[in-house]
C-alpha cells in the first residue's frame, strides 16, 4: 500500500513550458531584442534541454546551465551586448512570478492531503521554485519540499533520493511512489532509489530508454486508481 507520494513539479503539477515561453517573450521585449517568435522559442527549448541533460550526467554545474544556455542562444541568433548572467536573473524571476497549473493539480493534491504524505522533489532553482510553490498554494499542502539547490544533489542521483528518504517520515520503500514526467530524472531516480515509479505521460510518448516503470498515467486523476490498489 502506498503511503507516501513524491511529486515532481515542472510539467507534472505546474505548466513550466507555458511559464517559460511567457518569460522568454517578456525578456526579449524588456531588452529590446527582435520578436521572440515560435521558432526562437523552439530553438531555446532545444538548447535548454541539452544543457539540463548535461547537468543530469554531471558534466556541468547548474550555474553553468543557467548561463550557457543563453550564451549559446544569443550566439546562434547573432545577438550582442546582452549579459547572459543578468538576462538569466530576469528570466528566472519572470518564471517565478507566473503560475500555470497542469490539469486540476491543486484539487488533486488537496484531496490527498491527510490521507497520504506528499512531498515535492524538484531540480529547479531554490528561489524560483519556493516562490512558484508558494504562489500555487502548494507549500501549504506538501508535508515537505526538496529542491536540488538545497539538497546539494540533482535528480536522478542516488544521493538526492537518499537525502529525501532520510528526511521524510519513516516508511518502507515499497510504500513510496514518485510521480513525474521525466524518464531520465524522475523514473530513473525512482528506480535508483528502489521506490515505486509512476510516469505522467499525457502525450503517450514511448519509453525509449527502456527504464522499468511501475505505472503510467495520461491524466493526473488516474493517480486515484493507482493509490487504491
Amino acid at each position: 500500500m502506498i503511503k507516501t507520494i513524491l511529486w515532481d513539479i515542472d510539467r507534472t503539477l505546474l505548466d513550466f513550458d507555458l511559464c517559460e515561453r511567457n518569460s522568454l517573450k517578456a525578456q526579449f521585449e524588456k531588452y529590446h531584442l527582435p520578436p521572440c517568435t515560435p521558432g526562437i522559442q523552439a530553438l531555446y527549448a532545444r538548447i535548454n534541454i541539452k544543457y539540463w541533460d548535461m547537468l543530469e550526467r554531471r558534466e556541468i554545474t547548474k550555474e553553468q546551465v543557467l548561463v550557457k544556455r543563453f550564451d549559446e542562444l544569443f550566439e546562434v541568433l547573432g545577438i550582442e551586448g546582452v549579459r547572459s548572467e543578468q538576462f538569466t536573473v530576469d528570466y528566472e524571476n519572470g518564471i517565478a512570478d507566473t503560475t500555470a497549473f497542469i490539469e486540476n493539480s491543486p484539487e488533486i493534491l488537496a484531496s490527498l492531503k491527510g490521507k497520504y504524505r506528499q512531498y515535492a522533489v524538484t531540480n529547479g532553482a531554490y528561489n524560483v521554485q519556493t516562490k512558484r510553490l508558494h504562489n500555487a498554494g502548494f507549500d501549504e499542502i506538501f508535508d515537505g519540499i526538496f529542491i536540488s539547490d538545497e539538497v546539494g544533489y540533482e535528480k536522478p542521483s542516488r544521493e538526492f533520493f537518499d537525502y529525501v528518504l532520510s528526511h521524510i517520515e519513516s516508511c518502507c520503500k515499497d510504500e513510496i511512489l514518485i510521480v513525474g514526467d521525466s524518464l531520465t530524472s524522475d523514473m530513473r531516480g525512482g528506480v535508483n532509489a528502489g521506490i515505486r515509479t509512476c510516469r505522467y505521460n499525457p502525450a503517450g510518448n514511448p519509453n525509449t530508454l527502456g527504464i522499468p516503470i511501475d505505472y503510467e498515467i495520461q491524466s493526473l486523476s488516474e493517480i486515484y486508481g493507482i493509490l487504491a490498489k
